[in-house]
């Protein structure tokens, strides 16, 4: 708990506040209601960058605390901004139900799959995004160039396969309540990859950082 609270004391950056509030563009139409996660991988990257150039490594492992319980701590703040965006995301989905919405011609509808989908795009970056942070922590752009580019590809195969895969077209890009069942077994498959995956993504982290050559 205290290293979380050094993570937001001394590594937040002003977009970790700002861009999980993003999740309002599930309201606008026809926008790519995938790109509201990578606006909060955006944050992460800035966050990391904001830990480099405070020298926040230096500082941290002169505490009494293992690299492994730092790693820990600073993947942990990130995947709270994450899951912040998602519980954003579906508040701003009923409100977008309430008042009454087209259907997105931008990929999956703003409704429950969307949030499993959203976790998948988490899963994917994290995988991506920190394994490769640690084992450089003083390049994270490159780290950040590589999860990106990998979640914009996540992003446009998603909108292709709204109009070409029969199971997204058909099931999962209906607007709620329809095939309800389905999109809750995906949104449940998202959140057991989320949890796992970001676990691996710990463990990985954790060897590339025990492994790195820190100049302090």
């Amino acid at each position: 708990m205290k290293l979380l609270m050094k993570e937001w004391k001394l590594c937040m950056h002003p977009t970790g506040y700002l861009m999980p509030l993003l999740a309002v563009l599930v309201l606008v139409p026809g926008y790519p209601y995938g790109v509201c996660c990578f606006f909060v991988g955006l944050a992460i990257f800035f966050i990391c960058l904001t830990a480099r150039e405070d020298h926040d490594a230096g500082y941290t492992l002169m505490l009494p605390v293992s690299r492994r319980d730092a790693v820990r701590a600073r993947i942990l703040f990130c995947s709270v901004l994450e899951a912040a965006n998602l519980v954003l995301m579906g508040v701003f989905i009923l409100i977008k139900k309430v008042i009454g919405s087209l259907s997105n011609p931008a990929g999956l509808d703003a409704g429950v799959a969307l949030i499993g989908e959203g976790m998948i795009i988490y899963t994917v970056f994290n995988l991506l995004f920190f394994p490769n942070y640690y084992k450089d922590i003083g390049k994270p752009g490159k780290a950040f160039a590589f999860a990106a580019t990998a979640v914009f590809m996540w992003i446009v195969l998603e909108i292709v396969g709204t109009y070409t895969i029969p199971f997204l077209r058909d099931v999962l890009d209906r607007p709620d309540p329809e095939h309800m069942s389905e999109k809750l077994l995906i949104t449940l498959a998202g959140l057991a990859l989320f949890l796992a995956g970001t676990a691996l993504s710990v463990q990985m982290s954790v060897k590339k950082f025990e492994a790195a050559d820190l100049s302090l």
